[in-house]
């Protein structure tokens, strides 16, 4: 089987992962297989928790782009690759157990997926969500003291200091190299169904 790939870029809280899973509802599960970058972040599991927590998480260097590149190539080469995730609370990947199987679309979302060359040439379609930095700030904040236990200060400060100068560095400028740029995100129906009919289009042999 022979698969598409989409590469799925944005800001921070920019609605990646919501647009993917839009896609993925659209066509169905049988049809799309979505991977998120951030499960592919160096296991930093050796350090102390103290040390694991200073780590810049928002830098080329803080991905292990090899292995994301390599369970690309076999899933689109018809090969199953193990689930990995990431747990933000402990700072460590987790291997789920479970696989990944190959479908004919793969969708993979995360703020530097456009950023490494290796990643960009494996995409036959890649996009870039183009959120506000307002609208991006006040998701994540919600999102990291909610769902990841974080204090109101400790995520504007990871947001002065890593957040925002590496998308001024990396995310924004990986922008030049996408196919479309979607404002909006999930909410932009008219990309939604253009994405969608054209992935079809590339999927119907």
């Amino acid at each position: 089987m022979t698969s598409v790939a989409i590469g799925i870029a944005g800001g921070t809280s920019s609605g990646k992962t919501s647009f993917a899973k839009e896609i993925a509802n659209r066509m169905g599960p049988d049809k799309v297989v979505v991977l998120s970058q951030d499960a592919y972040y160096v296991d930093p599991s050796p350090l102390p928790l103290e040390e694991r927590a200073k780590i810049n998480y928002d830098h080329p260097d803080a991905y292990e782009t090899e292995l994301l590149v390599e369970h690309l190539d076999a899933l689109k080469a018809g090969k199953a690759v193990s689930r990995l995730a990431y747990d933000y609370v402990e700072h460590v990947r987790v291997v789920t157990g479970d696989n990944v199987e190959p479908r004919p679309v793969i969708l993979v979302e995360g703020i530097m997926v456009l950023v490494d060359a290796r990643l960009r040439d494996r995409f036959d379609v890649k996009l870039f969500i183009d959120t506000d930095a307002d609208i991006r700030i006040l998701r994540r904040l919600a999102r990291d003291v909610q769902d990841r236990g974080r204090t109101i200060e400790s995520v504007t400060n990871q947001y002065l200091e890593s957040v925002r100068p590496m998308h001024l560095d990396f995310t924004e400028p990986s922008k030049r190299y996408a196919d479309l740029i979607v404002p909006r995100g999930a909410r932009n129906e008219v990309a939604l169904d253009f994405v969608t009919v054209r992935l079809a289009e590339l999927t119907s042999d």
